[in-house]
C-alpha cells in the first residue's frame, strides 16, 4: 500500500509522519502544481490533499487509488461524482476548525472595525507624543453591543459565531444558503433582508453552485453605508471586482476577507489596489488554522484512514 501527501506544507510544524504507519511506501511533497500531480499520484492507493485539484481524468489514470483524504472540511477540490461511480472513497474533516475561525472572524472584525491599523500607525510614528491631550478621537468607533450581526451559512461555524456574538449582546440573524438550517434559536431571513438589516455580515457558507457570487453589485448596494463586510466561508463567495468599486465609493464602511477566489492570488487583482486601502483587510486564508486546529486536523485524517482500512465508514465525502 502506497501513501502520497500532495501539500504537506498547508500544515506548517505539524508532522504528518504519523500518516505513513501502516503503508509500505509513502511520499510526501511540501506543494504540488497541477502539472505534478499525475506523476505523483501514480501507484498510489491513498491520497491525501488538502487543495491539489484531484479531477475524473486524474482518479481514471490512477487505477490503484482508493481513498482520498481531504485535509479540509470543503470538498469542492475533488470530483466527487467520478470517486462515486469509479469507486472511490473520499472522507473529510468536519468541524475540526471551528474554534479557530470563530476567533479569527472576531480578530478580524476588532481590526477593522476599530480602525486598528490607523491607530498602530498614529502610536509607531510618534504622533500620540505630540498630542495636546492624552487621547486621539480623530476615528471613532461603536460597541459591539448595540449592533445587528447577520450570519450567512448556519453550520458548524455560523453557529459558533452566533453564540459568541450574542454574549457580546448583539441581535443575530441569519441566512441559510442551502434552506435546511431553518430550526435556529435566531431569526432567519432571506438574503436581501439580512443585507439591509446588519450592521455586520460574516460569511460562513460553502462555495457551491448556489453560494458563488452570491454578493454582487445588487447586495453590496443593500447594505447599510457604515456596515462591515466579513468572508471567512470561500472567495468566490463575493465578486472581488464589484467589492472593490464599492470599498472605493463608500457603499459600505470595510471588508474583511481570509479568502479570495484564486489562491494565491494575482498582483492585478482589484483588491490590492483599492484608493482607499484602509477600508479592507485580508489575512492570507489562516482563519481555520490555529496550531490546535492543524493538529486535531491531522489526527482526523489518520482515524479516517483507520477506518478506511479496517471497513469502516467514516466521514465519507461522496456518500452524501
Amino acid at each position: 500500500m502506497k501513501l502520497v501527501v500532495l501539500d504537506e506544507a498547508t500544515f506548517g510544524e505539524v508532522s504528518l509522519q504519523n500518516l505513513a504507519h501502516g503503508f509500505n511506501e509513502s511520499a510526501f511533497y511540501d506543494a504540488t502544481r497541477p502539472e505534478e500531480t499525475a506523476a505523483r499520484v501514480q501507484g498510489a492507493h491513498v491520497v491525501v490533499s488538502n487543495k491539489v485539484r484531484l479531477d475524473r481524468d486524474l482518479m481514471v489514470a490512477t487505477p490503484t487509488l482508493q481513498l482520498i483524504c481531504v485535509a479540509a472540511t470543503g470538498t469542492n477540490n475533488v470530483d466527487l461524482d467520478a470517486a462515486r461511480e469509479l469507486g472511490i472513497a473520499v472522507t473529510n474533516v468536519p468541524g475540526y476548525s471551528t474554534p479557530s475561525v470563530v476567533s479569527h472572524t472576531f480578530a478580524m472584525y476588532f481590526h477593522l472595525a476599530h480602525n486598528n491599523r490607523y491607530h498602530q500607525d498614529y502610536t509607531t510614528a510618534g504622533k500620540w507624543c505630540d498630542s495636546p491631550v492624552f487621547t486621539h478621537l480623530d476615528r471613532p468607533f461603536g460597541e459591539l453591543a448595540a449592533k445587528t450581526w447577520g450570519i450567512i451559512g448556519m453550520g458548524a461555524i455560523g453557529r459558533g459565531v452566533a453564540v459568541a456574538v450574542a454574549a457580546f449582546g448583539c441581535r443575530v440573524i441569519y441566512h441559510s444558503t442551502s434552506g435546511a438550517n431553518l430550526q435556529q434559536p435566531w431569526p432567519q431571513h432571506d438574503l436581501n433582508e439580512l443585507l439591509a438589516l446588519a450592521d455586520v455580515v460574516s460569511i460562513h457558507a460553502p462555495l457551491n453552485a448556489r453560494t458563488r457570487n452570491l454578493i454582487g453589485r445588487d447586495q453590496l448596494a443593500l447594505m447599510k453605508p457604515d456596515a462591515v463586510l466579513i468572508n471567512v466561508g470561500r472567495g468566490g463567495i463575493i465578486d472581488e471586482a464589484q467589492l472593490a468599486v464599492a470599498l472605493d465609493e463608500g457603499l459600505i464602511a470595510g471588508a474583511a476577507l481570509d479568502v479570495l477566489e484564486r489562491e494565491p492570488p494575482l498582483p492585478e487583482n482589484p483588491l490590492f489596489h483599492l484608493h482607499h486601502p484602509r477600508r479592507l483587510f485580508i489575512t492570507p486564508h489562516i482563519a481555520g488554522l490555529s496550531s490546535q486546529a492543524r493538529t486535531r486536523l491531522a489526527q482526523e485524517i489518520r482515524r479516517n484512514i483507520d477506518a478506511f482500512r479496517s471497513g469502516q465508514t467514516r466521514n465519507r465525502a461522496e456518500l452524501t
